[in-house]
């Protein structure tokens, strides 16, 4: 999961308002084992790394996979008040952030190691953030690249594509989206 799941091209991104604790994933602790809890800036660099092991295969895939670019945009985008770090048997396995944009919230930065993928905690992960919306009646926003993986999980999660270019896929999901069930 997480392959393309932020902006890389930079287009589709709104700025803007304060960050609402009642959206934010802390403290969230789950009984299949794993938790999230505000990233610090200790957290960083192994999320930079995070990011880079789950990106290069679409970039590349892409023709767009540069190492220095693929880790410095974590760095510059990174916001504590607005990340959370998903842990599971104790060891950090992904991170997500979640940030207001204008009369949505923008979903990025949502990374699992590839060792966690394909297992269920993207869901678990991603179904905690959207009840959460939902219950505030609030519209999530993405980005994920053209061809990645992680499109079909947002896509059963209630996002649909509100745009797209030979790049990347602007996804949305109004509150109260259903969720389907795997093809």
């Amino acid at each position: 999961m997480g392959a393309g799941v932020t902006e890389e091209s930079g287009r589709a991104d709104a700025e803007g308002g304060i960050p609402d604790p009642s959206l934010s994933l802390r403290g969230v602790t789950h009984a299949a084992g794993w938790t999230l809890r505000p990233a610090v800036a200790a957290d960083l660099e192994a999320l930079v790394e995070l990011r880079a092991v789950v990106m290069r295969p679409d970039l590349e895939r892409l023709g767009r996979y540069d190492e220095h670019r693929v880790r410095q945009r974590l760095r510059d985008r990174f916001a504590q008040g607005e990340t959370s770090v998903v842990m599971a048997g104790g060891a950090l396995a992904g991170c997500v952030a979640v940030r207001p944009a204008g009369d949505r919230q923008w979903l990025e930065h949502f990374y699992l190691a590839p060792s966690h993928q394909g297992r269920g905690l993207g869901s678990a992960v991603l179904r905690t953030l959207l009840a959460r919306t939902d219950a505030r009646g609030v519209t999530v926003a993405l980005n994920v690249l053209q061809g990645s993986a992680a499109r079909r999980l947002y896509e059963r999660h209630g996002f649909v594509t509100e745009t797209e270019d030979p790049v990347d896929v602007l996804m949305v999901r109004e509150p109260g989206a259903g969720v389907r069930t795997r093809p």
